[in-house]
């Protein structure tokens, strides 16, 4: 390992341990632990007959959008390129969002900042006028740190330095620690990644005990068949938030979504401020949400649909979220291609352009996902200007972004549905180290979901019959077999599920202890 240093290799090591331990290929037959089995990938459907998968958006709050621009030094816009988290030794939610001054010079040198805010429930938020950042005209605020235009923040309660206590992975490619979430230092030497974009994602994954970020790299991306050079993301990861892995490229679009620019267009056609050049028009990923289920990483990718080059400069097109999946943060699935957070109608706060929180949270038995949303499209010239070159505004305030919330029931991102003609379901051979099966489901009048527990050959085991008949809308649903809920004779042993729907959705399933 001449040349190498001890840095880098430990950062090597964690990927290739990675690699061995989560790869791509799975073994069989597959373990599914006593976690909670989502249906937004296909890894564990072995046969589908008469069954479909639906992908389920996000339901926005009634009350959207939540926080707006309504302070002096916000400036026109706000964008949720930042953190929410529930602290559980406070009791409150705690937001990092991203402010932009535009022109404006009354508080800050800077146009971009990150600011803060707070809430008791996570619907009506407060900005606490705490704010760190020094201010040209003394006035307070909420602003805690410039420099970075994603925030991703982490409460780690396990360090054993108290100055350590929040920690931050910015999208200027530098670590930052604090004691409170608002005096923040820069804590790495120098990048942690070069040449990072504006809206690198990083969390802590629970499930692995790593800081991940997903890179966001321009100049690096490679190109295909279309000649472009796109905005892609890489991984990479650390245990101890120094040595970090070198990156991996894991987000990439393809020709799917390049087919499919000219009709994500079309919903924003009446907005556009250049004219289509079908020589640029493509897609790319602007930035990347996640969510970390018992069983598998969900993503939420920004897509970013080019239409032309904006008259000054940058890329003109809208956004929107869609849908990922992944075992491993290093191989994703986007089976479905369309929004997961719903596009506003015309004239809507977030008809143009949405973009989430770096991470979505469970709150009890829901799934929220804090995300801004945008009445303008990406090369608006609003965003580059005040005022054309005659003088006339270009329509700050009348266009604005602002930041809203959409919710899941827990899980409930993708169903495997059937009508009134019976499907079936035929699982992989599984393993498994819980007791009871535990579905997540719901059935419309008459329908009704039950299971079988099959050998690996697909053949009834003769001491179980068919479970109970499942009815209603539960998201732990409890199935006995032959009178008893008890499988842990069977737990560690490879067996097939079979699952016959009618008139139902199957969101998941798990084997609970």
């Amino acid at each position: 390992m001449i040349g190498l240093d001890r840095q880098r290799f430990s950062g090597l090591l964690v990927v290739l341990l990675l690699f061995i331990a989560t790869g791509s290929a799975a073994e069989s037959p597959f373990d599914v632990g006593d976690h909670a089995q989502l249906f937004v990938d296909r890894i564990l459907v072995h046969k589908a007959d008469r069954v479909f998968f639906t992908q389920h958006s996000g339901r926005p709050h009634p009350e959207n959008p939540l926080i707006l621009a309504d302070r002096p030094w916000e400036g026109w816009r706000l964008e949720m390129h930042g953190t929410v988290i529930y602290d559980q030794e406070e009791g409150i939610f705690k937001m990092w969002y991203l402010g932009d001054a535009g022109d404006s010079r009354d508080y800050f040198d800077f146009r971009y900042f990150i600011c803060y805010a707070t809430s008791r429930d996570g619907i009506r938020w407060e900005k606490p006028l705490v704010g760190t950042l020094p201010s040209n005209n003394g006035q307070p605020h909420n602003a805690v740190l410039t420099g970075t235009t994603l925030g991703n923040v982490v409460k780690d309660s396990q360090d054993p330095d108290p100055n350590r206590r929040y920690k931050m992975m910015g999208s200027n490619g530098k670590a930052y620690v604090s004691p409170d979430g608002l005096h923040w230092r820069p804590y790495s030497q120098g990048s942690v990644w070069p040449d990072l974009a504006d809206a690198t994602t990083g969390f802590w994954d629970e499930r692995r005990g790593l800081f991940v970020m997903f890179p966001k790299v321009g100049n690096r991306a490679r190109s295909y068949w279309l000649g472009h050079k796109r905005r892609l993301f890489y991984t990479i990861t650390s245990r101890d938030f120094v040595a970090w892995t070198e990156p991996v490229l894991t987000w990439t679009t393809d020709a799917r979504d390049d087919a499919g620019s000219l009709a994500r267009l079309e919903h924003v056609r009446s907005v556009l401020d250049r004219p289509d050049d079908p020589r640029l028009m493509r897609t790319e990923f602007y930035g990347i949400g996640v969510y970390t289920a018992e069983s598998c990483t969900i993503g939420f990718p920004w897509v970013f649909t080019i239409n032309n080059n904006a008259r000054w400069g940058n890329h003109e097109g809208p956004q929107e979220v869609q849908l990922a999946v992944s075992r491993d943060l290093f191989h994703w699935e986007r089976p479905f291609r369309t929004p997961v957070i719903p596009m506003g109608d015309m004239g809507k706060w977030d008809c143009c352009y949405q973009a989430t929180g770096n991470r979505a949270l469970r709150v009890g038995d829901e799934i929220r996902v804090y995300y801004d949303g945008a009445n303008y499209t990406h090369g608006t010239p609003a965003l580059y200007r005040a005022a054309f070159e005659d003088g006339r505004p270009t329509g700050r305030g009348r266009i604005t972004a602002s930041i809203g919330l959409a919710t899941w029931p827990l899980d409930r991102f993708v169903s495997v549905d059937a009508g009134a003609r019976e499907g079936v379901l035929t699982t992989v051979p599984v393993t498994f180290s819980g007791s009871r099966l535990v579905l997540n489901a719901q059935t419309r009048p008459q329908g009704w979901i039950t299971a079988e527990i099959l050998d690996v050959a697909g053949r009834p085991v003769e001491e179980l019959r068919p479970s109970t008949r499942f009815t209603g809308d539960s998201l732990r649903q409890e199935l006995s077999f032959s009178g008893s809920p008890d499988l842990s004779r069977w737990a560690g042993q490879p067996v097939v599920l079979r699952f016959r729907i009618r008139d139902a959705s199957l969101f998941s399933f798990a084997f609970r202890r």
